[in-house]
């Protein structure tokens, strides 16, 4: 049995092993796979790994033997499901691994936004300190989140995750979903609409997926919404904001911040209005990417096929 990885590098650039998937069958690992080289580099696979490699109905149709699709990610807008499921392909996601470290970012971009940790110790590096005439001096205005409001849009595992430690902060918690499930239990939570938390949020994280309703909701007329002194932070997908709307919206001093670890096109292009904008962190997507999420990542995938190859295939697409 033939095992094609598509995109290997960014799962594992080499501090974790593939040999769980070499002892199952045939394993061929490419780094990265551009669209044209799908078909060769697949050919004649029966199980194909693809994290952000396209996989679209034309190309499937190219692939006989394919029987499994796994996408080494919790989202599959790159594949065709539709397609495959007339192919009888199956096709698993990996749905749990990144929560605690997604949820983790999420802070580190906002305690950022609040103390601009990085600017202060590469002052005090340069010199700063050292020559100031008082004990204590800050560059920015320092924010402190206790009492303040974290508003969630999204409330899956992730944006729940994320609730938890914003309370812990002595935040409230306030989120968006269109479905509620099993109430938090923290103090003081609320349900509201999008439009509500955006309003009465000091702090906005987004958790949503990517749909066609969703794509391009923070966009010029909801962010005039928010509080200008309102950070907004986003680890979720990149459409979901207008990124020249944002922009304006930082530049224009009608937002005090935002951090982004997703932006509408990945890598952006260089004239990507939010990479210059005022207050505005940028990130490459890491925030998936610790060494603890990518195993787990690594060994949800190798359960996937294993459940697969024994007539019980789970966390499969539909």
């Amino acid at each position: 049995m033939k095992i094609t990885v598509l995109d290997g590098y960014c799962l594992n650039p080499g501090d974790l092993s593939w040999d769980a998937l070499r002892e199952i069958g045939e394993l061929e690992v490419f780094d990265r796979t551009r669209p044209e080289q799908v078909v060769e580099r697949a050919a004649g696979a029966q199980i194909v790994f693809t994290n952000k490699t396209p996989l679209d109905a034309e190309t499937l149709e190219q692939l006989p033997a394919l029987r499994y699709i796994g996408v080494l990610a919790t989202g599959y807008n790159i594949v065709d499901v539709e397609a495959a499921h007339r192919r009888n392909v199956v096709v698993t996601n990996i749905p749990t691994y990144g929560t605690a470290s997604v949820a983790q970012f999420v802070l580190a971009l906002l305690l950022e936004l609040c103390h601009h940790v990085k600017l202060h110790a590469d002052a005090t590096r340069a010199g700063e300190w050292t020559r100031s005439p008082d004990w204590s001096f800050w560059k920015t205005p320092l924010v402190e989140l206790a009492g303040k409001t974290m508003g969630i849009v999204g409330f899956g595992r992730i944006g729940r995750h994320t609730a938890r430690i914003a309370d812990a902060l002595g935040m409230r918690v306030m989120a968006s979903d269109t479905y509620h499930g099993e109430d938090p239990g923290l103090p003081g939570f609320r349900w509201g609409s999008v439009e509500e938390v955006l309003r009465e949020s000091d702090a906005v994280s987004l958790h949503a997926p990517l749909f066609p309703e969703t794509r391009g909701m923070i966009n010029a007329h909801s962010l005039r919404l928010m509080k200008p002194t309102a950070f907004l932070i986003n680890t979720s997908r990149g459409p979901l904001v207008v990124d020249q709307d944002l922009a304006e919206a930082l530049n224009a001093g009608r937002l005090a911040g935002a951090g982004l670890d997703v932006l509408s096109l990945e890598p952006p292009a260089e004239d990507n209005p939010l990479l210059s904008a005022r207050n505005c962190l940028v990130t490459p997507h890491m925030a998936w990417a610790t060494k603890e999420a990518r195993q787990r990542l690594m060994n949800v995938a190798v359960e996937n096929l294993t459940a697969f190859l024994a007539g019980a295939p789970k966390n499969v697409i539909r």
